[in-house]
Parts: structure tokens; sequence; C-alpha cells
């Protein structure tokens, strides 16, 4: 009667230990409220029908063909020290998933031991009886509720969040790397502009002075022009700063110590088209982000967890099976054997509200990560729309900044002619002169500005190129 029990209730143990009556419903309201495009769609940019975005396939970067860019990007993805921290944070998780689901299988051990007693007795004096055992033992928890599944889900969503990590700082390295990279190459464009205005300046007090000296002009002109070039001169130890800085931010993003060999060889910055990249809509770029996709997974995994949490309250049914052999001899240790099966129920009656209370803890985590999940999601789309509106609106401001440096040239050759013709005093040419050597400058940072909302919107937009990334080798390994 109890064997037939026993092959009665096996099938229903394992169909119960292979679900998970807690298993968290699928939440189908994230992406609810999404905007059907982008706000610059409907004059700026046409709405791409294939929506693929297969420009974020690639390595966005190598649109800007430089060669040098790509070295230092490709450097940086492989020596970042931030970086390489999160590929040790997903070697962790993938280590704590494989940890968690180890449940889902028997644990089986051995245990081996030998022992010697000696005894003494007046009758029959000392004597020495030598023990020597070896055991095999089983353990089981039947995962009725779906506790030890849940908790596997979890692990491994986790793990695959983790992933999304390695991606969201990979994307955000490359970005870093750029703007680091073209801020210098923008710097020392600022440079030379500054340079050439001190060379223009020293001849106009050379002329000034000459002027002078034939009683053309008196001594605040040549005081004001000397004032010009003073100032000019102060500006190029702080361009050499601002490059300097730029230079030892890039070098910490490579992962070099050593600032000094950092060389940037290229002198131009490389030029924005005004093609827009494929943005899709709104749907494909949270599909395209990973930390959008990270937030996802860490919802996904509390909601698991809320599971687990909820039927750890349940009932646990444990299997344990050992065998032992027992012998004096060691010779006849094979002779001797017993084996022992068994089963336990155990469960919660009087835990003061513990497990209760780590349900709704769970719980309140999942809410907080729903919340944190459409933060992700409105800062997507906010970057995207950022970019996108930055880079339209910087365009314009180029445009009039152009007109507005032409007009200013012709200003300065007017008021010059003028000075030089006498009809006029020098203030006016020194005033065109400043106001024309400021929007000269303004005009170069103007172009790194585009540039920057340029790599902006790439970074917005996330991509699939990340999935390339190879796992380095472990750095520990390494150590004797």
């Amino acid at each position: 009667m109890n064997r037939h029990l026993k092959w009665f209730l096996l099938p229903i143990v394992g169909v119960l230990s292979s679900c998970a009556i807690y298993a968290p419903s699928e939440r189908t309201a994230l992406s609810k409220n999404l905007p059907a495009q982008f706000s610059l769609y409907p004059e700026e940019v046409p709405l791409r029908q294939d929506s693929g975005l297969a420009d974020l396939e690639n390595r966005w970067w190598e649109s800007f063909q430089s060669l040098e860019l790509n070295g230092l990007i490709d450097e940086a993805l492989t020596n970042s020290p931030t970086l390489r921290q999160s590929w040790a944070r997903l070697a962790q998780a993938e280590a704590i998933a494989v940890k968690t689901g180890a449940p889902r299988y028997p644990e089986l051990g051995y245990a081996a031991g030998a022992s010697a007693t000696r005894r003494s007795s007046v009758d029959h004096g000392h004597t020495t009886i030598n023990d020597y055992s070896l055991g095999l033992a089983a353990n089981y928890e039947v995962d009725l509720w779906g506790r030890i599944k849940s908790e596997t889900e979890a692990a491994a969503l986790d793990r695959e969040a983790s992933r999304e990590d390695v991606n969201t700082a990979a994307i955000t390295l490359a970005s870093q790397v750029a703007l680091r990279w073209s801020g210098i190459v923008s710097q020392r464009l600022q440079t030379d502009v500054i340079r050439r205005q001190l060379e223009s300046n020293k001849t106009s007090l050379e002329l000034v002075e000459l002027r002078f000296r034939k009683s053309q002009s008196n001594a605040l002109d040549v005081y004001q022009q000397r004032q010009s070039v003073a100032a000019t001169e102060a500006l190029i130890p702080l361009a050499d700063l601002r490059e300097g800085l730029l230079a030892n931010e890039l070098a910490a993003l490579l992962g070099r110590t050593d600032f000094q060999s950092l060389e940037i060889a290229d002198s131009n910055l490389p030029m924005v088209g005004e093609k827009i990249p494929a943005t899709g809509i709104p749907a494909d770029v949270l599909a395209n982000r990973p930390d959008v996709r990270r937030a996802g997974l860490r919802l996904q995994s509390t909601d698991w967890s809320v599971g687990a949490a909820r039927a750890d309250r349940l009932p646990a049914i444990r299997l344990s099976a050992s065998a032992e052999y027992t012998d004096s001899s060691l010779s006849d240790l094979f002779d001797n054997w017993y084996a022992n099966l068994a089963a336990s129920l155990t469960g919660p009656i009087f835990d003061a509200h513990r497990r209760k209370a780590e349900v709704e803890r769970v719980r309140a985590v999942a809410d907080e990560r729903l919340a944190a999940y459409r933060e992700t999601v409105v800062n997507a789309i906010k970057e995207v729309e950022d970019a996108l509106v930055s880079e339209q609106k910087q365009r314009k401001y180029i445009v009039a900044l152009d007109r507005n440096l032409a007009m200013s040239r012709n200003a300065y050759d007017e008021a010059l002619n003028r000075y030089r013709n006498g009809l006029s005093e020098y203030l006016p040419v020194l005033v065109q002169l400043v106001s024309l050597q400021n929007l000269e400058r303004t005009r170069v940072e103007a172009q790194y500005t585009l540039l920057q909302y340029r790599i902006n919107l790439f970074r917005a937009l996330g991509g699939s190129w990340t999935d390339e990334l190879q796992t380095p080798s472990s750095e520990s390994e390494d150590q004797p």
C-alpha cells in the first residue's frame, strides 16, 4: 500500500516542484503613454519607416573619420578602470546566479573517517580498537511553491541587468572620450586664433606707435592698444590650462598612469553633417537604451523576489538520503553498510511577522523600482529631445553668428580706414577690434558645441554595438 502511494505522490511532487504559484504577472503598462514620435519630426526630421536604427548598430564615432579618435575609444574600452569595475560586477552577478540556482539540484557530499581507541584493563591489558567509515549523503528541497524557482529567476535577471550596466558604462565612456578629445582639438583651435589675434594686435600697436611718433595720434591711443595686446596675451595661459585639464581627464578615462604620454595629433574638428542620425520612434529608443533595459530587468527581478518571499511563508519539504560503510578493519570496510532515507516537513508557526515583513519590504522595493523605471524612460526621451532641439538651435545660432562675424569685419575695416585717414580717433577701431576677436573665438567654440550636441545625441540613442564587447581577462589571475 505504501509503495503504491509513493508512486502516486511522486508525479504530483514533480509537477508542483516545477512551477511557481507566485510567479509574477507580466507588466503590460510599462510603455503606456509613450509619444508616437519626437517633437522635431513634424517639421525638421522625417520619420524613418524602417525604424531599425541601423546606424546605431555600428560604432558611431567612426562616422567622424578620425583614426586617432577610433584608437582612443578602443583603448578606453579595453583599459578603462571604470569599465573593468562594471565587468567585475557582472562576474559577481553571474556567480550569484549560479549559487542561487544550485538548490534546484540535489546536494551530494561525502564523508570519510578513521579513529583508533586504546583501552587498558587489569585483566586484558591494552586493547586498540580501529574504526573506519566512508559515506555519501544527499539533500534536496522539493520546490512545492516555487520559492527556489523565483529566487533563481530573480538572480538570472540581476545578471542580465549587470550586463546592461556594462553596456551603459561603455556607451557613456565612448561619449566621454569623444567629448574630451574634441574639446582638446577645439581648445587648440581657439589657442591658434588667440595667437593670430595677438600678432594682429602687435601689428596694430606698431601702426599706432608710428602714428604717435609722427604726431598723428595721442598717447592714449598707444596705451589702449598696449592694453589690448596685454589682454590677448593673458588669454593664452588660460587656454593652455583648459587644454591641459582636458588632456588629464582623457588620460584618466583611458586608464593611463603616465599622463604625459598622451599626444593628440589631429588639428581639425570633425564636420557635423546636417543629416540627423536615424532616431526611430521613442519606443525604438527605449529598446536600444541599455539603462532602460537595466531598469526593466531590475523591476522584473524584484517581482520574482516578491514571489520568493511569499513562498517562504509556506511549509517546505526536504528529502535526505545517506549511505555509509563502517568496519573495524579497512579490508572489510565495504562488507558492512547501511542506508537511510528521510523526509521532513517544516513550516513557520510564529516568527513575530518576520516573513510577512519581508514580503512587504520586497513589495516596497518593487514600487521603488517601478518608479525608477518610469523615471529612466522619461529621462531617456528627454535626452533625445534635448539633443535634437539643441543641435537644431545651435545650427541656427552658427548661421546668425557667421552673419554677425561678417558684419563685424566690415565695421572693423571701416573704422580702421577712417582712423588711418584721420577722420576718427582710435577708440572706435579698438571697440570694433575687441568685438571682432571675441566673435572669432566664439565661432570656434560654437562649432565644438555643435559637435557636443551630436555626440550627446548618439549617446542618448544608445545602440547595439556594445553587444560586441568581450569580457576582459581578470587582473587577479595575473597575480602570483
